[in-house]
């Protein structure tokens, strides 16, 4: 059947259908019906071939979002920075993808499902920790960062505060509290001689609780 024939572009229409009914109408008001609607002579049959649920298209679009601007192999590219510059532009990078931030934001109401948040975890530990290990293996032999011995470690942790700790369907909190969360990770970061949290990071971290709370 034509749905099939190219089972790579069926996918693409999916998510490109779903990503725009998710940041016009809201993820919890969108149904699989309202996409499939969209889909333009696609039948439920074809989304349920390439996707079990509605947080199934959500994670993957998540996946795209984030690998077809990878910050990580956008800053590889770069030359004259020091690893720590580097780590701190994918930083920035990564706020600067606006329908990532929006697609991240409507995912932490699913992280208390714990199958979903196994998975983030999971997902956290083998794809974003990895590349985080090769910044700061790059940064400890540029000297951008001193005293650190372990940066595989490093890498783990990091990604746990940076991208766990902060998020209040896992670790309920007030956004008073997030606010606060987000101040002791630059001191932390500061004391252990990773200076990853400028004035634009921490704006940036502030403003994305803002935007998290108007949700």
């Amino acid at each position: 059947m034509p749905r099939n024939k190219y089972p790579e572009e069926t996918v693409q229409k999916i998510l490109d259908v779903s990503l725009k009914l998710f940041l016009e109408k809201g993820y919890e008001e969108t149904t699989v019906l309202d996409i499939v609607n969209d889909l333009g002579g696609l039948t439920r049959g074809a989304f349920y071939h390439h996707f079990k649920s509605k947080e199934e298209v959500l994670d993957a679009l998540g996946d795209k979002l984030f690998f077809d601007n990878n910050p990580f192999e956008k800053v590889k590219k770069e030359k004259g920075l020091s690893g720590l510059e580097k780590i701190k532009k994918v930083i920035k990078l990564q706020f600067q993808n606006q329908e990532l931030q929006e697609v991240n934001t409507m995912s932490i109401c699913l992280l208390n499902n714990p199958r979903i948040l196994a998975d983030f975890l999971q997902k956290q530990q083998k794809m974003i920790a990895p590349y985080l290990e090769e910044l700061f293996r790059e940064a400890i032999e540029d000297g951008s960062i001193k005293n650190i011995k372990y940066p595989k470690s490093l890498a783990s942790f990091f990604t746990v505060m940076v991208d766990v700790w902060v998020i209040p369907s896992i670790f309920p909190c007030s956004q008073e509290e997030l606010i606060e969360k987000i101040y002791f990770l630059k001191e932390l970061f500061d004391s252990m001689g990773i200076p990853v949290m400028d004035e634009e990071i921490l704006q940036g971290s502030l403003q994305q609780i803002k935007h998290l709370d108007r949700e």
